[in-house]
């Protein structure tokens, strides 16, 4: 046997990983790494979410198996957050399903829809599970901007014209991972008209719906009048509430596509444990000023990255919304690429971020910083980075 399987031959290599295992090393060996990298809050979730999952998990009936797709009491408080934060109603029985996070939901729908050949259009930039989800189901991927402009429904037009056999679904995550670009409820109207003219299914990835700054609310698909004829879309708790390691996520909308997901998942999973779920269900109905309380903390930790780093000599576009910024890299280390960069941040300013092609070829000039880290932290990132780019005889032209 040569070990040459199929699926994962069509997987490239994570270049990502790459950074990840120097930085791992550099940990090991006692250095002061900055992490920047991964989109790991470090903030704990609710105390009261904390100790409800305690609560349950005392019980001595709470340890069996659960139900794939939620237990009923975390269907309706995701349904109940829909209705108060976008005015959407949803049935918990057939139009809500819990998932493991937004990126096990994306995967076990692109291994319910996808049939070998099928062509899936993703962002690009994206993060990976919107492209690698469906090629591992056998599909290819046609890739469209992530710019919510023009060029962008012009891209749609181009591959619905020029791709043999058409595209089935396309795939959206605003605000995105990674360039953090936002759009408004417009965008999403002009959407769904598309995806309903064109018989396209659309998947939302909405991860990051409670980090947006500048009060500028981000919106849902849903909330457009005949989205649920075509669309369905990806929520967690992971960044809202601090709870990534939880594993606790959610689809809504189309009910064929709801269904779909429900039966794979019931062949491969037994739900989330029952005191992970009534947990959540603890956080989505209790109080909500973490939410703000967070958000606040991001949108604090941007404005501090943007005039610390630009100080240092790196401009960074502040970002509308998610808990990263999209940074192309300064012009005079263009030449080295993203994944060098990254590398050379880590081993000489001991600051650790994310190469932008990692996330597909229009990432390459960019890193992907998450805000992962306090303020104090930001500022000895950026006084790190202010003395690597002296002693390559950068300036400060860009903050002059």
């Amino acid at each position: 046997m040569d070990g040459q399987f199929y699926r994962i031959k069509r997987l490239p290599p994570y270049v990502i990983a790459e950074v990840n295992a120097m930085r791992h090393a550099a940990r090991q060996a006692g250095q002061d790494i900055v992490d920047l990298g991964m989109g790991n809050p470090d903030r704990p979730p609710p105390q009261h979410v904390i100790d409800k999952l305690c609560e349950v998990a005392v019980k001595p009936d709470a340890h069996g198996y659960s139900q794939s797709r939620g237990i009923p009491g975390l269907r309706r408080a995701q349904a109940d957050y829909y209705a108060r934060r976008f005015g959407v109603d949803l049935d918990p029985e057939s139009e809500v399903v819990v998932t493991m996070g937004s990126k096990e939901g994306l995967g076990s729908l692109a291994t319910a829809i996808t049939e070998p050949g099928d062509v899936v259009l993703a962002p690009s930039p994206s993060y990976p599970i919107h492209t690698f989800g469906f090629i591992l189901a056998g599909a290819a991927i046609r890739a469209v901007p992530t710019a919510p402009d023009e060029s962008y429904w012009q891209a749609l037009e181009s591959a619905m014209s020029d791709t043999t056999p058409r595209p089935r679904v396309l795939v959206v995550c605003y605000p995105s991972n990674p360039t953090a670009e936002t759009v408004d409820l417009a965008f999403y109207e002009r959407l769904v008209a598309w995806a309903r003219e064109n018989e396209v299914w659309l998947l939302s990835d909405l991860a990051y719906s409670e980090l947006y700054y500048d009060g500028k609310p981000t919106p849902s698909i849903m909330q457009v009048d005949g989205a649920k004829d075509v669309a369905v879309e990806f929520t967690t708790l992971s960044k809202t509430y601090s709870m990534a390691g939880w594993r606790i996520g959610f689809t809504v909308g189309n009910r064929e596509l709801i269904a779909a997901l429900t039966r794979v998942k019931s062949y491969l999973d037994y739900g989330a444990f029952t005191p992970i779920q009534a947990a959540a269900c603890a956080a989505l109905n209790g109080p909500q000023d973490v939410v703000e309380e967070n958000r606040a903390i991001y949108h604090k930790r941007r404005d501090v990255l943007v005039e610390s780093f630009g100080r240092a000599g790196w401009d960074i576009p502040p970002p509308a919304a998610s808990m990263f910024a999209w940074a192309p890299l300064p012009p005079q280390l263009v030449h080295m690429g993203s994944l060098e960069f990254s590398k050379q941040l880590l081993s000489e300013a001991k600051v650790a971020v994310a190469p932008g092609i990692g996330y597909g070829e229009a990432g390459e000039g960019y890193v992907r910083i998450a805000m992962v880290e306090n303020e104090q932290r930001l500022r000895q990132a950026a006084r790190n980075i202010k003395r690597y780019f002296a002693s390559l005889g950068i300036e400060q032209a860009a903050a002059e």
